[in-house]
């Protein structure tokens, strides 16, 4: 950990046990130490997404991606540390973050076959055969080509990654990155999930200025599409007007 990522995180939990009417106060963070394992984990996915490329990423397994970091000295093999963090992240139940969501994968070594996914053109990102892939045809047939794929299968080490950038953006908070993304063995984009977007509207489609969108409310009105986290969901997870319910 840097002086000044130690700094900003030190501060962080100093407001937070010193107010006792911070928003936050009862929320769970990771430990200094922890924190400091968690910006060179963060480090290193980001360094492992370069290497195998965006596409690649939303696939790779756990095995592979630690032979592709071992073997490559930009990358560097994953410490005991980073290994038992990761473990961490994908074994532990979030429950006790406010997270309810149910388990979507047991293995953390979880295997996706490119014969199993079609990759769709301009996006980088992919979707399962069948049902996904099929939905999401008739999403753009219906409304049209403004409408796009913003992310789609990913994999654990994928989610990984999205998961630990979030908790470093929010300084270790455990409790509300657990409302913002879903934990690594908890994402339904493992399974069948994806999301969509506005073109031109950018990282906004990830907020709820999508909902905002006549692409948004033309969705609503196609009778096979269901969001997976509405307002207030029992999940416990913010409100995603982008991510279509598959599984």
């Amino acid at each position: 950990m840097t002086r000044r990522d130690f700094l900003i995180y030190s501060s962080a939990l100093t407001a937070t046990s010193l107010n006792a009417a911070a928003l936050y106060n009862t929320d769970k963070f990771l430990t200094a130490d922890e924190y400091s394992t968690l910006l060179s984990l963060d480090t290193k996915l980001t360094k492992l997404k370069r290497h195998v490329g965006f596409g690649n990423f939303n696939l790779i397994s756990y095995d592979d991606s630690l032979k592709v970091a071992r073997m490559n000295r930009r990358i560097g093999a994953f410490n005991k540390e980073e290994l038992s963090l990761i473990d961490r992240f994908f074994s532990e139940n979030p429950a006790k973050y406010g997270f309810y969501g149910e388990r979507t994968c047991y293995d953390l070594n979880n295997k996706i076959s490119k014969k199993h996914v079609v990759k769709i053109p301009r996006t980088g990102h992919y979707i399962f055969k069948g049902t996904p892939t099929e939905d999401y045809a008739r999403i753009i047939g219906d409304i049209g080509d403004t409408l796009y794929l913003t992310s789609g299968v990913r994999n654990v080490m994928k989610q990984l990654s999205l998961y630990c950038s979030k908790l470093k953006r929010l300084k270790g908070n455990l409790t509300q990155t657990s409302k913002d993304i879903a934990p690594p063995a908890y994402s339904f984009h493992t399974i069948g999930d994806f999301d969509v977007g506005k073109l031109g509207l950018g990282s906004r489609n990830f907020t709820a200025a999508f909902a905002k969108t006549a692409e948004f409310r033309q969705m609503r009105k196609l009778d096979y599409v269901r969001i997976r986290y509405s307002p207030n969901n029992s999940d416990g997870v913010r409100f995603e007007p982008w991510h279509v319910k598959i599984v």
